[in-house]
């Protein structure tokens, strides 16, 4: 062995029949895992208590004739106690998966089914080792990671107390391939954390393909992520790598995640589980190498609750979660921003632009920013192709309704119906049928607005149904 090389992972394995303890400590020994096996939740406890484990596969039933999970329910608060960064994985019997589930949401990273399949159960494993190793990685690097925080100060800029703790955990979580779920309001930069976590990664030479899966229309969702091969349907004229092809080797980032059909939701966990995939029309399996991130806007706890996105899909992504917070909770950071992309544009559009004057940054400042971080990128955009030397508050066009500077009969039109669009859309929490139609505006009207003010959509489910009828 290798004594200059990282400490083989250590599993702790409990389970009351001896035969199951057997055949998992077989099989993990095979992966190169050390295993530790106890019968007990008291053992469990004690062996947390006496040594360090990478992972924790334990069962949730131990007295005879018991099937309700409550002992492994109570064990897991108590280690929940112990270590709340420690990974368990959970393990039911067919039929008990409500269990499981209650686990989940106490604190548990993941669950299996008994009998197990081998191959999803090495890879939960697999999974929670590296995100184990990385957080205390991520512990012993914190020196090294504040040079990395200078460096990518150009691409997120962190003053803010919010933003800090963005930051921090990026490069906690970042060396590891573990699914990283990025929520935030739109326009908060959930993108450029999806950047800065496959930049950080051991992955940053490979990929990183980034798909709108809000994007894809649900008869081509199949093809567009998996590919197809000659003949798979009438347009397929020839073979397409799908999107988790292309990524292999980096990092697939999935945004507006809530937006996937739940008809497709099945095809994705299982790919996102296996890191399998067949190409529309084959029957071929392709291994693919890939670091899976999301990002959505929406709660998707509710969605799960509602049932417009599957429960097991919301456990699998979000094995971290960084919620990224709108620009109005980081005003330390907007001049740094405002001042950053000015020098962007100023470099792109040839311009000599001093800076912005007093009144500017007052405005920058103290405006309420509905479209986050693109809606100032495009404020700085505009005052740049305007203003001459200095950019003033009346180049970077805000309006600002908040303070009662300005009417809505004095604003530029374009910021009007750039303001009534934002307003509507948050309404309608994002439905872009029902914000069109609150507006007197054909869907495909809104649409092409929104482009022209850079404004994200963001389809619900109920929108993806009306898309059907």
């Amino acid at each position: 062995m290798n004594s200059t090389g990282p400490p083989i992972p250590r599993i702790l394995i409990a389970d009351d029949q001896v035969d199951v303890l057997e055949s998992l400590r077989l099989l993990l020994k095979s992966e190169g895992y050390q295993i530790v096996s106890v019968t007990s939740p008291s053992a469990v406890q004690a062996s947390v208590e006496q040594s360090d484990f990478n992972c924790i596969l334990m069962d949730l039933n131990y007295a005879r004739d018991t099937t309700s999970g409550q002992e492994g329910l109570d064990l897991l608060a108590r280690l929940q106690a112990l270590d709340s960064s420690l990974p368990v994985v959970v393990m039911t019997a067919w039929g008990s998966v409500e269990v499981a589930v209650e686990a989940m949401r106490r604190g548990a990273r993941d669950f299996i089914q008994k009998p197990w399949d081998n191959a999803r159960l090495l890879a939960i494993v697999r999974s929670q080792v590296e995100l184990s190793r990385a957080l205390r990685e991520g512990l012993r690097l914190e020196s090294e990671n504040r040079l990395l925080r200078q460096r990518s100060a150009p691409t997120i800029i962190a003053n803010s107390p919010a933003m800090r703790g963005v930051l921090d955990l990026v490069h906690r979580v970042a060396p590891s391939d573990a699914s990283v779920l990025i929520t935030g309001e739109h326009g908060s930069g959930k993108e450029v954390v999806a950047r800065a976590l496959h930049d950080f990664s051991n992955r940053s030479g490979g990929p990183l393909i980034t798909v709108n899966a809000g994007g894809i229309p649900e008869g081509v969702f199949e093809s567009e992520l998996f590919g197809h091969v000659k003949g798979a349907f009438t347009d397929a004229k020839a073979d397409r790598v799908g999107y988790f092809e292309l990524a292999t080797g980096g990092t697939l980032f999935l945004d507006e995640i809530g937006n996937v059909p739940l008809s497709q939701q099945a095809k994705l966990l299982r790919a996102i589980e296996t890191r399998e995939v067949s190409r529309v029309g084959s029957s071929k399996t392709c291994r693919v190498d890939v670091r899976f991130l999301a990002a959505t806007n929406a709660d998707l706890k509710e969605e799960a609750v509602t049932g417009r996105l599957r429960e097991d899909l919301l456990f699998r992504i979000n094995t971290i979660e960084i919620r990224v917070p709108p620009l109005r909770d980081r005003r330390d950071d907007i001049l740094p921003l405002a001042h950053s992309f000015l020098g962007q544009f100023a470099s792109r559009y040839s311009k000599s632009i001093t800076g912005f004057d007093y009144a500017a940054e007052q405005s920058l400042n103290s405006y309420a920013w509905p479209g986050n971080v693109r809606e100032l990128i495009h404020a700085v955009e505009r005052a740049v192709l305007l203003a001459d030397s200095t950019i003033r508050a009346a180049d970077l066009g805000l309006g600002q309704l908040l303070r009662g500077e300005l009417r809505l009969e004095e604003m530029p039109l374009e910021d009007v119906e750039r303001l009534l669009i934002h307003k509507s859309l948050e309404r309608y929490r994002g439905n872009v049928s029902r914000a069109a139609e609150a507006l007197g505006l054909s869907r495909s009207a809104l649409y092409r607005r929104m482009e022209r003010y850079g404004i994200k959509a963001a389809v619900t489910e109920e929108e993806t149904a009306s898309r059907r009828e």
